[in-house]
């Protein structure tokens, strides 16, 4: 069962409008959480606030948001004054501009969410709007408010519904340039590359999102189960063996070392 929506809004273009809703892509529920506990009672520890400078904790009612402008002064902001921010993009994902799928690089992407209709009325208007940016091979920009902020997004379609892109703000990007000059511009052996080509090769495969797991996690929720079924006893995680590279004390070029995979890849596939 897909998770509630926390996002419900309208999709716009020029005169055409449908209601959608949104919901994240991703989730991190099933990532382990650890409370900090006090040993010696057992109980839970507490955050709160404290002045920096009384060392008294702070209530509730009288936090606040403040941006520092010199030290120790700060503009104070109200929440309301918050929400009121960008209120025009607040539900509604009102699309700007369409650019060519692809040309916006991936390290614009940041969070993506599911864009679906809300209704049967709104339909219609949804699937004319995906499948023609599917048609014409482009993606969708548009502005819109979340989490608490106006952000750029852009909108993929994708199989039935639109994949919904929020995007990084120019400040939060740096240029690979910057890293990439100082790689030196050599033009590798002709031959070198293909053997490389040729291991590639081998170790083609299809994507399996198995891959993608966490073995950390799965060993700690192991140590957890054993603690549960002793709860006196203190399961202690055995420290993994780590394998020291071995040393052959030999200086083996990039050529013989890439013979030896192949003839080794080749093998292990046999």
């Amino acid at each position: 069962m897909p998770p509630r929506s926390f996002w419900k809004g309208y999709l716009k273009l020029s005169l055409v409008t449908c209601p959608v809703t949104m919901a994240p892509a991703t989730t991190d529920s099933e990532r382990l959480r650890f409370n900090t506990i006090n040993q010696k009672t057992g109980n839970r520890v507490v955050s709160q606030y404290v002045d920096a400078k009384t060392g008294k904790v702070v209530g509730e009612e009288d936090e606040a948001r403040g941006y520092e402008r010199s030290e120790g002064d700060h503009v104070l902001l109200e929440e309301e004054e918050l929400d009121a921010v960008a209120l025009e993009s607040t539900r509604t994902i009102d699309i700007e501009s369409f650019v060519p799928a692809g040309s916006i690089g991936w390290v614009w992407y940041d969070k993506p969410h599911y864009l679906v209709p809300s209704d049967d009325v709104g339909t219609e208007a949804f699937c004319v709007i995906r499948d023609a940016m599917t048609a014409t091979s482009t993606v969708g920009i548009s502005r819109v408010v979340l989490y608490r902020r106006e952000r750029a997004v852009l909108l993929e379609p994708r199989g039935r519904g639109i994949v919904v892109w929020t995007l990084r703000y120019g400040d939060e990007v740096r240029a690979a340039k910057d890293y990439f000059a100082k790689v030196q511009d050599e033009k590798p052996d002709p031959a070198l590359v293909k053997l490389v080509a040729k291991l590639i090769d081998t170790r083609s495969d299809t994507w399996d999102p198995k891959v993608v797991v966490d073995p950390v996690q799965d060993r700690l929720r192991e140590i957890i189960a054993a603690k549960r079924k002793a709860p006196k006893k203190s399961a202690k995680a055995a420290k993994p063996a780590t394998e020291a590279p071995a040393e052959t004390g030999k200086v083996i070029s990039i050529t013989e070392a890439l013979k030896r995979s192949l003839a080794s890849e080749t093998k292990r596939s046999r």
